[in-house]
């Protein structure tokens, strides 16, 4: 699988429902903020608030940022990444590599010279002057987090617009670099909701950005990018204070079972410390995660090869932290393949 989450083309592959897959390929959280069936009555008639009033006040309790700062809702963190990128034109974009593919598939459609700097290995490399940089943290596929300040500071003195993707923050307990943007204004954080919040279906993202640069940006967006329904879920879903820390202890505590299984399994001869809801894994001898993959198919379960991160080949593979039920079949089924399999 090139992206997580297709369980629809694996199911048909194996022959079961997509409700059927343990699909670990996906970093989306098992739980849910929010019981669609418990979603209180919305009018779905009228067209829905183009100015997303309600649901952006619900996400300044959740996410508080300062006075300067404004925030642009978008239909998933993706949607956001293509409008900013296409917004600022950037001549230079220099990725902090492994990381999300889209960022490099954007580049070549906007035209940009690419930079890649591998922060595995050289993390404080030099970046062109006035270069549009873009980091994520924690990081994708590996999960680790940085701490930003010394990072920022670089960038700064050669006066890059800064991309933070802060997608996963919620998992752990740091802060965001929002408050930074009022000292910076060619900062923008990017944020997704879906992970944290066990919602992919609920297409929202949002961006936070000084007020000048959002007036900008809004310029170019069109009404009604929300549905009401994705706005009335996302806002009780909002709500629900404490779900965020039981996520967070709940993470936690499954990611340290499911780095426990990985390694009984003598298959691999790394797995990367990470702080997010997933691990990265590296098979023994460079094998072949795709070969992994099919051993795992007939027990359904579906994995995450990596190749396509700048920097990573299909040696390395991703497990999303699933709940304990999930992570000890995926236990069980590690242990029947041989380690010379690849």
């Amino acid at each position: 699988m090139k992206h997580g989450g297709n369980i629809y083309r694996f199911a048909q592959q194996v022959g079961c429902k997509p409700e059927a897959v343990l699909d670990f390929s996906a970093n989306i959280n098992p739980e849910q903020a929010l019981d669609p069936a418990s979603l209180l009555p919305i009018q779905l008639g009228p067209y829905a608030d183009p100015d997303y009033t309600l649901l952006k006040q619900a996400l300044k309790a959740r996410y508080p940022h300062p006075n300067g700062v404004e925030m642009e809702v978008f239909n998933g963190a993706s949607a956001a990444i293509f409008a900013l990128l296409r917004r600022l034109q950037p001549r230079d974009l220099v990725l902090y590599a492994p990381l999300y593919v889209e960022y490099a598939k954007i580049a070549g459609q906007l035209g940009c010279t690419l930079h890649t700097i591998d922060r595995f290995a050289d993390l404080h490399a030099e970046v062109p002057e006035n270069s549009t940089v873009i980091f994520v943290n924690p990081s994708t596929p590996d999960g680790r987090l940085y701490a930003m300040p010394e990072l920022l500071a670089q960038w700064r003195q050669k006066h890059c617009t800064i991309l933070v993707d802060e997608s996963f923050l919620d998992f752990c307990i740091a802060d965001s670099v929002a408050d930074y943007i009022t000292e910076y204004d060619k900062l923008y954080v990017i944020k997704s909701l879906s992970k944290f919040y066990g919602c992919a279906g609920i297409r929202i993202g949002f961006i936070l950005a000084a007020a000048q640069a959002i007036d900008a940006l809004k310029r170019f967006e069109p009404a009604w990018k929300l549905s009401t329904f994705d706005m009335a879920y996302m806002r009780q879903a909002l709500a629900n204070q404490p779900y965020i820390e039981q996520t967070r202890r709940q993470t936690a505590k499954r990611r340290e079972v499911l780095q426990q299984a990985l390694e009984d399994s003598g298959l691999f001869e790394a797995i990367y410390p990470g702080q997010a809801n997933f691990l990265l894994t590296k098979l023994r001898d460079d094998g072949d995660g795709y070969l992994l993959q099919e051993r795992l198919a007939p027990s359904r379960l579906l994995i995450r090869v990596c190749d396509n991160f700048a920097g990573l080949n299909k040696s390395h593979v991703r497990f999303a932290v699933k709940d304990e039920q999930a992570i000890a079949q995926l236990a069980h089924t590690l242990k029947t393949i041989p380690q010379n399999v690849f």
